[in-house]
């Protein structure tokens, strides 16, 4: 067997095609991306079945599933573990644990067998500094379009922040909606950022007309768009 030490390991890009795989899951067989092409997803990666970090994480996600399906986002989740460890697992989270409020929770969306370690290392999950055999916490965000649009990775000690995952995705979406950019921090609401003025002439135009903008100078400008106007073009609640 090769020694994963002298592999060479390759991350999917931001703005590339997610890597295409078929895969048996908790909820039946996938083709993904195929499978999803009319939503976001959120593919994301723990490193073992009964383990306390990634329990937490998984009673997070399938708590916060519906909010992420009203943004029109679907939820993947993988690990280097076999069908029957996940099904046990889930199991064992809906009939005994209970953290933080959340108890009876049952995990719907799919989690991905990958004992093979194939589709882990399509997505460069594998990270030999951190454990040869677990996936590291990565989190892929993959547009309808089956384009990688943001990629975070967390080590194996450190749980992931959910409300910052859809905080994320939610950004995006505006992004794309409205044709903004949206500044550190920002949440439907704020300020959004308007792309940077492309010539001398509209940056002029910008710094003389302020009534629809703030323009701290030619290339740093914003405008408002209400919380209601973003939730209801991404029909999404607040």
């Amino acid at each position: 067997m090769e020694n994963n030490e002298n592999k060479i390991f390759s991350i999917p890009r931001i703005g590339e095609k997610a890597p295409v795989f078929k895969a048996v899951t908790t909820q039946g067989e996938i083709n993904f991306p195929e499978d999803y092409k009319d939503s976001w997803v959120i593919l994301f990666s723990h490193p073992a079945d009964f383990t306390p970090v990634c329990t937490s994480e998984f009673m997070t996600f399938a708590s916060m599933e519906e909010k992420f399906n009203q943004a029109n986002c679907k939820l993947v989740g993988l690990s280097v573990d076999g069908l029957y460890s996940h099904i046990a697992w889930l199991r064992t989270i809906k009939e005994k644990i209970e953290y933080k409020g959340m108890k009876n929770v049952e995990v719907k969306f799919p989690l991905i067998e990958d004992i093979t370690m194939e589709v882990a290392e399509k997505y460069g999950m594998m990270q030999p500094g951190e454990s040869n055999t677990k996936a590291v916490r990565a989190v892929f965000f993959i547009d309808p379009k089956g384009i990688i649009r943001a990629i975070i990775y967390y080590p194996l000690s450190l749980g992931r922040n959910f409300d910052e995952l859809y905080r994320a995705l939610i950004a995006m979406q505006a992004a794309d909606k409205f044709s903004i950019a949206t500044p550190a921090d920002w949440r439907p609401g704020d300020e959004v950022i308007v792309p940077t003025a492309g010539s001398c002439g509209v940056a002029k135009e910008r710094m003389e007309n302020k009534d629809e903008m703030n323009c701290y100078d030619w290339f740093f400008c914003t405008k408002n768009i209400s919380k209601e106007d973003i939730e209801k073009e991404l029909n999404i609640k607040g």
